[in-house]
């Protein structure tokens, strides 16, 4: 069970786009894709049978998993993030500051 998951709200601590805040587009292994976030130019041949032209496209890079935090809608802030096991026996995130549930 993953820290971040797609969906989420994130706050980059780390790189150039220090500061910025995001959703999470995807998640792969160690990796997140923020939507807007670490834009790089990519020069793309063109591709006719899939009706692609060719130039320069930008997309969003993956960041690694550690250079990124939950964002608390609360307080507006990044934070660290710990399981807890309900009652009924599942499994959830909470805030470590707060203990308060994400996906309750």
């Amino acid at each position: 069970m993953n820290r971040i998951r797609k969906g989420d709200r994130v706050l980059v601590i780390a790189g150039k786009n220090k500061g910025l805040k995001g959703e999470v587009l995807r998640v792969a292994a160690d990796r997140v894709v923020v939507q807007n976030i670490n834009i790089v130019k990519r020069h793309t041949k063109a591709n006719p049978q899939a009706n692609q032209p060719g130039g320069v496209v930008e997309r969003e890079a993956p960041l690694h998993i550690s250079n990124v935090m939950l964002l608390n809608a609360l307080t507006g802030k990044g934070e660290r993030v710990g399981y807890k096991v309900l009652d009924d026996g599942r499994k959830v995130r909470v805030f470590r500051s707060s203990g308060e549930a994400i996906d309750a």
